[in-house]
């Protein structure tokens, strides 16, 4: 058994942990494989281990691994800055667009989605800890944007992304996702369509899941470091 197929083991186990310790339901949080900078030796081997959801943040390292693995099976995330020239790009080619936060970028996304496929699904990303560096819309923007994103046909806006701010101690990490936690229950009165919440990556995804996570991004868990 190689490692990556090990790690996949250990990551998922700990999801379903997890989810029994906080009382969710079985099965309902999603595992996104952070890809980026790996070689397409260790996506092939997550992919035999089964793993089908692959997320790339630079545009066209990914446009190579998705043209050279060519696998229906994949899903493929794009959870990187999107710069207006390169959404034409990314409209073709990936499944999902996490890392939304402009109504320009999402119209152009929805104008530039090929007819001959399904709407491209959508997170919008939330700067839920306020932080200037930060990239995502002010939780204060966030009505307005679904209101306009939700009238575009060619997107399918699926839910909330957000990078809490790193924290070392497990009730901190849980009070930065319990944020979009209930930014996103707040808005599920309003929007019932939406059913994604994208939060935490390898050193708080106890705490995203405690709080209501239904997909993780996780990169060095599975594949070490770059």
């Amino acid at each position: 058994m190689d490692d990556i197929e090990q790690n996949i083991k250990t990551v998922l186990h700990s999801i379903r942990e997890y989810e029994t310790r906080y009382h969710r339901t079985p099965l309902s949080v999603t595992l996104l494989a952070v890809s980026k900078g790996q070689p397409i030796e260790k996506i092939t081997q997550a992919l035999d281990a089964g793993q089908t959801h692959f997320g790339e943040n630079y545009l066209q390292e990914a446009l190579d691994k998705i043209a050279i693995l060519a696998n229906p099976a994949i899903e493929w995330h794009f959870i990187g800055a999107i710069q207006s020239n390169k959404t034409k790009l990314i409209s073709e080619n990936f499944h999902w667009v996490q890392s939304v936060s402009d109504i320009r970028i999402a119209t152009r996304l929805n104008d530039q989605r090929p007819n001959h496929l399904p709407p491209l699904n959508i997170c919008l990303q939330v700067n839920i800890s306020e932080e200037p560096t930060k990239s995502g819309m002010p939780i204060g923007e966030v009505d307005a944007f679904i209101e306009k994103c939700h009238k575009l046909p060619r997107l399918r806006l699926r839910g909330l992304m957000a990078i809490p701010a790193p924290k070392n101690i497990f009730r901190e990490q849980r009070a930065e996702c319990q944020k979009l936690r209930l930014l996103f229950e707040n808005l599920l009165e309003k929007y019932d369509f939406l059913d994604t919440l994208s939060m935490g990556m390898s050193d708080d995804m106890e705490a995203a899941i405690s709080e209501g996570a239904t997909m993780i991004r996780i990169g060095t868990k599975i594949f070490g470091f770059r």
